[in-house]
């Protein structure tokens, strides 16, 4: 089998001309294909999220998502 080679606007603009059901079928695809990835980055952050608020006398199970987000936006602007 012969090998095409696109570069990624040519992808992109290839996969624009798909109908919506197989551009579905593309995205499920690809979301499978990085599943591992994101939910390996995602367990990071959470743990990582856990561990700071832990430092700083919380829990972070306990917490609102309001104060979480008082959290997170007081360690980004902290100096």
């Amino acid at each position: 089998m012969p090998i095409l080679t696109l570069s990624n606007e040519q992808v992109v603009e290839l996969v624009k001309q798909l109908s919506s059901e197989q551009q579905v079928e593309v995205f499920r695809f690809l979301l499978l294909h990085q599943w591992g990835k994101w939910e390996s980055l995602s367990r990071y952050g959470a743990d990582k999220a856990r561990l700071v608020a832990q430092e700083r006398g919380f829990d972070w199970d306990a917490m609102t998502e309001e104060d979480r987000e008082a959290l997170i936006d007081d360690v980004v602007h902290e100096d």
